[in-house]
């Protein structure tokens, strides 16, 4: 059997890759601490949970309209109205199942053979297998750690060509933690308005897990309202990565051709799943903020033992729950037996000598870093630490 060439422009994400590798240690009886997936861990709110069971209780186990229940989409209007000020209809909105369908109904709707994407780098490994699959090409902008991993004006303006149709980001940022504030977003949209041209898609899923105050979307910038495509989604904030459910908002003409090509693909997503969702998005946020306080105190352990280490060198990430330390100043080093050359070893050393498993920072397209989810207990990313410590001192 031949297999189509298009699915040679996709190959297997770091992240599931090292997940896998953790698993088999773990099969084989080591005591492996998965760092790698970016997964709470913290079960899904009872209201939200009881909220399902109703919905199975009451039968709603049918089919669903490909775009959303009408109660879920106006409950997603509600959300975006109270927490963003975003004005958005339902007809202007559309839920998927989970926010990676999400990105990919955008992606497949707006991006032709050849048309050029913008994509700041460290980025969510998907973006650029998405934009390959379409046919377009992917323009990697490197921004440092210096810069806190995020884009400048400068930068954006000089990498902006004719051909340039589409831009992707992420705030709170997957694998950085970087939020960008009100005013660096306004730095960007003050580019933007010179290219009427270029769709944003803006990736909000880690909206709730922010440290440093309000989460500001670059949609609230009125001149670019029709040209902005918002992704969320319930993974995240609300612990509900295995209940898949993504939506967008979006202008109109995008949201129907999203339809159009999910029609086709899943249909409507899961109908428990909106159901619980409804119950989610509109009740009280409590169990979200002591999530997101968790991760604060996981966040701040993680980054003070990571400056321990020398030779380490990190942000302070604002949100999500990630760090993206630096570690090219191990390239070289050897424990002996391992040399270290690339970030992909560094991360394969750290398995198979501390037993702790991330991911390299190649994957997100930013070599000679790793990225180390904090989605863990306390007690876990503590012994983890004390690990990777261990290993990297015997590194000479």
């Amino acid at each position: 059997m031949q297999i189509a060439q298009r699915l040679n422009t996709i190959t297997e994400p770091q992240t599931i890759k090292m997940a896998k590798l953790s698993r088999e240690l773990k099969a084989k009886g080591i005591n492996v601490i998965d760092l790698s997936l970016g997964e709470p861990d913290f079960r899904t709110p009872e209201h939200i949970n009881e909220a399902a069971i109703k919905a199975i209780n009451d039968g709603f186990t049918k089919y669903t309209p490909v775009a959303g229940i009408a109660d879920l989409l106006e409950a997603i209007s509600i959300k975006l109205k109270r927490d963003n000020n975003l004005d958005y209809s339902k007809e202007e909105i559309i839920v998927s199942t989970g926010a990676k369908q999400s990105l990919a109904n955008a992606i497949l709707s707006i991006v032709d053979p050849g048309d050029e994407v913008i994509i700041p780098t460290p980025y969510w490994v998907t973006y650029s297998s998405l934009v390959l699959f379409a046919g377009g090409i992917p323009k990697f902008i490197p921004c440092g750690v210096k810069d806190d991993f995020k884009l400048t004006p400068e930068l954006l303006e000089q990498n902006i060509t004719s051909k340039s149709k589409l831009f992707i980001f992420s705030s709170p940022c997957n694998p950085t933690g970087s939020v960008y504030s009100k005013k660096e977003l306004e730095g960007l949209v003050s580019v933007f308005k010179r290219y009427p041209q270029i769709v944003i898609i803006s990736d909000e899923i880690y909206e709730y897990i922010n440290f440093i105050g309000h989460h500001e979307s670059i949609a609230q910038f009125t001149e670019l309202r029709d040209r902005v495509v918002v992704i969320n989604g319930m993974s995240k904030g609300f612990a509900m990565t295995g209940w898949r459910l993504g939506y967008m908002a979006a202008p109109k003409v995008l949201v129907q051709a999203c339809e159009k090509l999910q029609a086709q693909f899943t249909s409507g997503a899961n109908s428990i799943t909106q159901k619980a969702s409804i119950t989610a998005l509109l009740s009280s946020l409590d169990a979200t903020k002591k999530m997101t306080e968790a991760f604060k105190e996981r966040r701040d352990f993680i980054i003070g033992a990571l400056k321990k280490m020398p030779g380490v060198i990190t942000n302070m990430p604002g949100g999500a729950f990630y760090a993206f330390p630096e570690i090219s100043s191990f390239y070289g080093k050897s424990d002996g037996t391992t040399t270290i050359t690339n970030d992909e070893e560094f991360s394969m050393y750290l398995l198979n000598k501390a037993n702790v498993a991330t991911v390299c920072g190649c994957a997100f397209g930013a070599s000679g870093c790793i990225r180390i989810s904090y989605a863990a207990s306390l007690d876990q990313l503590k012994l983890a630490m004390e690990r990777m410590g261990a290993a990297l001192s015997e590194l000479k």
